[in-house]
């Protein structure tokens, strides 16, 4: 039997914080939500997020990057920016769309994309 994907897996300090940022910047359904681990979903994609044992790991950007298609790129960039996000530069507009870079919770980065 051949593997099957089960999640990305990011670390946070704040699960509970981190699920919020997700579930309420991107629409993300929250299955389980506890101090030390929750798990996410949106479409087929399954986010877990798991407490990070030290702050070590999360400094150093041991993480996932997620990239993300959204209808309109500027109302989720002032969504996410209201939950603490920042933009890692400037909004490109590229062949394929506009496309922001961000960085948040815990150094986390993240891409949101909107198509032309």
């Amino acid at each position: 039997m051949a593997a099957s994907f089960k999640w990305v897996l990011q670390l946070h300090r704040d699960v509970p914080k981190a699920a919020r940022f997700y579930s309420q910047g991107l629409d993300f359904t929250v299955n389980v939500c506890t101090l030390r681990w929750a798990e996410l979903e949106s479409g087929p994609l399954k986010l877990a997020l798991m407490q990070a044992s030290s702050d070590h790991v999360v400094e150093k950007g041991y993480s996932s990057l997620l990239s993300f298609t959204v209808a309109d790129i500027n109302s989720t960039v002032t969504k996410l920016m209201a939950l603490g996000a920042e933009l890692d530069g400037p909004i490109k507009h590229e062949l394929h769309g506009k496309v922001a870079a961000m960085r948040y919770l815990d150094g986390h980065m993240d891409s949101a994309a909107q198509s032309h």
